[in-house]
């Protein structure tokens, strides 16, 4: 099946989450990576937990909240940092092969759109700082329906406004949950296995694994 709808998640998919950290690494530490670990694995757990008891804060809440956790958790990096890496957060340095495959898609003819757990002024900062912000047709933020993936009103919210079937949408994320989340829902799921990651969810099966963007089709 030939698609001309692409939907991307943002973070780790389109923009690299240890981006933020890498650019303060000489002040980090040795501890840096493994703080940014689990700052990354923090923010995804508060947005299950919140969806799931029926609450809601947004993103950039759950962001800062995950990182004065890791900060807490790692000692060794200075919690001084803590406003520059907010601050490289809302810049964050995209994946070198982003900006070709969105042209590749955009000269084909496709529509291209961010689905996010992120709020829209985040993403909209981080689309403009990597140059990113021509080549995508919508953004789309769990936001809206103040609830956060796997839930399936966030997928809804593109079929909704594109008037489409989930099935003629390709959906791509590093994220496995996230790729089973779009299946789930009816869409093609991409996995952008960029890490070599086992795989999982196997009731919810991807149509395509990739190791980057950039041999997207």
């Amino acid at each position: 099946m030939s698609y001309q709808s692409y939907v991307f998640d943002a973070y780790g998919t389109v923009f690299d989450v240890h981006a933020a950290v890498r650019r303060h690494a000489s002040k980090a530490g040795p501890d840096g990576l493994a703080m940014s670990q689990l700052w990354r694995a923090k923010q995804l757990e508060y947005s299950w937990v919140c969806t799931l008891m029926g609450a809601y804060s947004d993103f950039w809440q759950l962001t800062e909240q995950a990182l004065d956790f890791a900060l807490a958790s790692y000692p060794s990096v200075d919690p001084s940092l803590r406003a520059d890496l907010l601050d490289a957060y809302w810049h964050i340095d995209c994946y070198p092969e982003v900006p070709a495959a969105f042209r590749n898609l955009k000269e084909r003819g496709a529509r291209i759109a961010i689905l996010s757990n992120g709020s829209i002024s985040m993403l909209e900062a981080a689309l403009k700082s990597s140059a990113l912000d021509m080549l995508v047709d919508d953004l789309f933020s769990a936001d809206s329906v103040r609830k956060y993936k796997t839930a399936h009103d966030v997928y809804e919210m593109v079929t909704m406004h594109w008037r489409v079937y989930p099935d003629a949408i390709s959906f791509q994320s590093s994220n496995r949950w996230d790729v089973a989340g779009a299946v789930s829902f009816g869409m093609r799921g991409v996995w952008i296995n960029r890490t070599n990651q086992p795989d999982e969810y196997r009731q919810f099966q991807p149509a395509l694994i990739l190791p980057s963007l950039q041999m997207l089709d």
